[in-house]
Order: C-alpha cells, then sequence, then structure tokens
C-alpha cells in the first residue's frame, strides 16, 4: 500500500530532502549572488540600474522607464504570433517616502517630513537605523543620485520609551503611531550664522555641499528612507536571508537570472520588472500603464502579428511572494492551506480579499500545464493562500496581465515579517522559485 497512499495522498514535505546531488551548494551559490542584487538595489530605480548593468552584453532586448521599471527579452525560435513565456515581477516595496517640503526645526532638532509608501505597521519602522536613497533633480536639470556610503550615518524615527508609554499602549495600533509622526531625525548641531532655525540650516548646508541642493530642490525629488544595512544570513543554520525587498526583489532576481540562463528558447522569453505593485500598480511605470504593450506591440508589429494574437497565445508567471506560515501567529492561518518556509515556491490560484476581491483566479486548464511544467523540471513546490478567507488578504499583478488576455499564474517564495524592514526568505525557496522561472523558460 506504499505506493498507492504515496499516489492517492498528497501532502507537501520540505524540499531540503528532495535536493538532487551537489543542488544544496548550488543554491547556496544563488543566494549568494541573490544577496547582492539586494544590497545594490533597495530602490525601484537602484534595481532597474542593477538589472541593465547585469543584463549588458547577454545579446538581450532590454527597455527602461523612467529608470524605474524595464523589460528584458530574449527571442525565441517560434514567431511572436505563438505567443512568449513571461515572468512579471515588481521591484518596488514598502517604504517611508519624502515629503515635498520636508525639512523644518523644532526644539532643537532638525527634522524631515515622511508619507509612508504601501502597506506597512508604522511601528516596525521606528527605532532602527535608517539611510536616505533617491535622486534630486535640481533646478538646472541635472539629475542627482543619493545612495550613501556603508559607513555614513544613519538616521531614525524615534519612538516613545516605554517608562512614558502607559497612555500610548492604551490605543489601537492604527492610532497609536501616527503617520504624520514618522518624522526623521536630521541632525541637532546648529549652525554659526545669524538668523533663526540655525540646526535647519545646518543641515541644509550639509545637503547643499554633497548634492548642491537647495530647499526648493525637494520639489523635484524621489527620496526615500529605507533599513540601513545589507543582507543577511538568518538562523543558526544560515538557511534563511534576512534582508529589505524579498517582497518582491526575490522574484525579481529570480526571472533575470531563470532568463540569463535560458539557453536557445523556444519561445520568446520576456522578463518584466514592473514599479508601483505596492500602491495598486498605478502610474507609469506600472503594470497598469502602456509601457509593456507599447514595448511588445513594436516587436509584434515588425513581424507583422497582431498584439492580441501574441498574448492569446501566450502564458505568464506572476512573480510575488506570499505569506509563509508563522507558529507565532497560527490562528490567522489556514494551516492546511498556507504555505510554509523551506517547501519550495507556493503557487497560488487566486489571491484577492475575502471572495477572491481583486484575482485573476487561475483555470484548471492553467493550473494543469503549471503542474507539469514544474514537475516536469523537478520543482519542489506547494500550493497555498494569503491566510483565512476573512482574515485579509492582497494582490498582485495578474489580474493586469489577465486583463490583457494573458494566460496567467501566481508564484513566489514564502515570506515571514512581509513589508517589515527585514523580511526572512528561505534559501532553498529562492532557487526552487529560480527553477520554476527556468521551467517556463524553457517550455517547449
Amino acid at each position: 500500500m506504499g505506493n498507492a497512499r504515496e499516489i492517492l495522498i498528497g501532502k507537501p514535505a520540505p524540499a531540503y530532502g528532495r535536493l538532487r546531488g551537489g543542488e544544496w551548494e548550488k543554491a547556496l551559490a544563488y543566494a549568494e549572488g541573490y544577496k547582492q542584487f539586494l544590497n545594490a538595489g533597495k530602490t525601484e530605480r537602484e534595481c532597474t540600474a542593477e538589472a541593465l548593468r547585469m543584463a549588458e552584453g547577454r545579446g538581450l532586448l532590454s527597455y527602461a522607464r523612467h529608470n524605474k521599471a524595464v523589460i528584458l527579452i530574449k527571442r525565441g525560435r517560434r514567431p511572436l504570433s505563438e505567443g512568449t513565456r513571461i515572468v512579471a515581477a515588481h521591484i518596488d516595496s514598502p517604504r517611508i517616502d519624502v515629503k515635498p517640503y520636508p525639512l523644518y526645526e523644532q526644539d532643537g532638532f532638525a527634522m524631515l517630513k515622511t508619507h509612508y509608501y504601501g502597506g506597512i505597521k508604522k511601528y516596525h519602522w521606528m527605532a532602527m537605523p535608517l539611510e536616505l536613497r533617491g535622486v534630486v533633480v535640481l533646478r538646472d536639470g541635472t539629475a542627482v543620485t543619493l545612495a550613501p556610503d556603508a559607513d555614513e550615518p544613519v538616521l531614525f524615527i524615534s519612538d516613545l520609551l516605554p517608562h512614558l508609554g502607559a497612555d500610548q499602549a492604551k490605543k489601537v495600533l492604527s492610532e497609536a503611531f501616527p503617520g504624520e509622526n514618522l518624522n526623521v531625525t536630521a541632525g541637532t548641531i546648529p549652525s554659526e550664522e545669524d538668523g533663526d532655525e540655525k540646526v535647519k540650516f545646518a543641515v541644509m548646508s550639509l545637503l547643499h555641499k554633497r548634492y548642491g541642493m537647495t530647499e526648493h530642490d525637494f520639489q523635484s525629488a524621489e527620496l526615500c528612507f529605507v533599513p540601513a544595512g545589507t543582507a543577511r544570513d538568518a538562523g543558526l543554520d544560515g538557511s534563511m536571508i534576512g534582508a529589505y525587498g524579498h517582497d518582491d526583489r526575490s522574484c525579481a532576481y529570480a526571472a533575470m537570472k531563470a532568463l540569463f540562463d535560458a539557453e536557445d528558447p523556444e519561445y520568446t522569453a520576456v522578463c518584466v520588472l514592473a514599479d508601483k505593485e505596492e500602491i495598486g500598480s498605478e502610474g507609469i511605470t506600472g503594470m497598469q500603464s502602456a509601457f509593456f504593450d507599447t514595448v511588445m506591440e513594436d516587436l509584434c508589429a515588425a513581424e507583422g502579428t497582431a498584439l492580441r494574437t501574441c498574448y492569446a497565445n501566450s502564458f505568464c508567471f506572476s512573480g510575488d511572494v506570499t505569506n509563509a506560515f508563522d507558529p507565532n501567529f497560527a490562528d490567522v492561518s489556514d494551516a492546511r492551506n498556507n504555505a510554509r518556509l523551506g517547501h519550495g515556491p507556493c503557487v497560488m490560484k487566486a489571491t484577492g480579499r475575502g471572495g477572491k476581491s481583486g484575482s485573476s483566479d487561475a483555470s484548471a486548464e492553467t493550473m494543469g500545464k503549471t503542474r507539469r511544467l514544474l514537475d516536469g523540471a523537478g520543482v519542489c513546490w506547494q500550493m497555498g493562500e494569503l491566510g483565512k478567507v476573512d482574515q485579509g488578504g492582497g494582490g498582485t499583478v495578474a489580474l493586469f496581465l489577465a486583463r490583457r488576455n494573458i494566460e496567467v499564474v501566481d508564484i513566489g517564495v514564502p515570506v515571514l515579517n512581509m513589508h517589515a524592514p527585514m523580511e526572512i526568505a528561505a534559501k532553498i525557496d529562492c532557487w526552487e522559485l529560480y527553477k520554476a522561472f527556468s521551467a517556463l523558460y524553457a517550455d517547449r
């Protein structure tokens, strides 16, 4: 009955025991490359620059939009009329943005006003080291990049000490940490110049010396605070990676690496790294924009193929992370249907909220093709949903691909601490995701 039981009763198992000879060493090497990508790309602009750098000299077609979204393409043997194989991920992550008029002085402190980006728990970002990154376009049109060195001073958002936190502790989380109070401390030393707001003037003078900025230049800037520090191995056994931005750079890196390594693909292989997913995929660099369509339409026109025909025959993996089952918070998940760390990437038939609102909900045929691709390539994978049905939920870019009549399903690594300054992913899951994307690009 042993064989019959294995055939009839299916239960996900940890991926470690299913690795073939030498594969764990490959997974570890892959993790090192991925950590380097995380360290190089803490914003969508930096990810775009790193993606283009990595793609250089590989014979790919590459397209970027406003330095914040990128499309990489490797031509296949079949015409575009027979479709493409697409992996779409996003390279923006939750963070703390700087307001248009941020700098002010209060009670001897120079402070910066902020506006958080994406869905965060605000208290996660307080009392921890932050760094300022981004780009400023000066009055004369010069673009100046802010990317601090490792030894530069960190910045921070202060929190109330527990000794005086009795009233704060009585409040619900949504009220205890107002967004308007996420003000970053920038300095305390006053200028020796005469006049008011000496600490503010001193900080502004420092910014002018380093970057040529005046206060008006904040009006044409994209600046944000992200966690300081680098990606690190996590766990006593080093089986995990602790880092900012696994959501969704784990999928973005896997998509790029799989595309780079794809040899003589049958179908044209497309890697889409989009911006703005964390705020609804809006804007000129989001997945709802015409950027992707414009690139694909030009390629199709060169072959005399209708774009709609190409889309209708294409197949896409929407690469995005999901939550990993957390034994500390087991009550928010359906333990039978939640992805688990170390069990490989999670395929999600549907995402969304409640009654699958905001989901493309992949068909049985799409799921069948996905199973054949992954099993045929020896990928260790699992299926799951994002927590209990009425607990909350979340979306991906999948529905925007589906609106284009592209067959699509979600797949990504399970993550602990999602949307926190330090997220956790298992190295083996990242490796198996790379194998999954490679299987799609190798589809025959």
